[in-house]
């Protein structure tokens, strides 16, 4: 195998070794200080339940959020909201 071929397909797997990381990467930025915020918005206190209720949303059980969040006396609509906010920040 030629040099430069072997060049061109290690800078290859480079290329889609960080592409993946690159798609990879908006996962990590789903934002829990979104979620609490909301919930402070609504006049709850943000609780160590509050905290784990988005992190759930964080990683997507939008549904265990909202319950979680309900149980800790969050309001339903503001709820779904943070929990969205937690999967799916701005």
């Amino acid at each position: 195998m030629r040099t430069s071929a072997r060049i061109a397909g290690v800078l290859t797997g480079m290329t889609l070794a960080f592409g993946g990381v690159a798609f990879a990467a908006p996962a990590a930025h789903a934002d829990i200080p979104a979620c609490t915020n909301m919930v402070q918005q609504a006049g709850i206190e943000v609780s160590d339940a509050v905290r784990t209720a988005c992190t759930r949303g964080v990683h997507n059980d939008l549904r265990g959020c909202v319950n979680a969040l309900t149980e800790a006396g969050v309001p339903g609509g503001a709820a779904n909201g943070a929990c969205r906010m937690a999967a799916n920040p701005p």
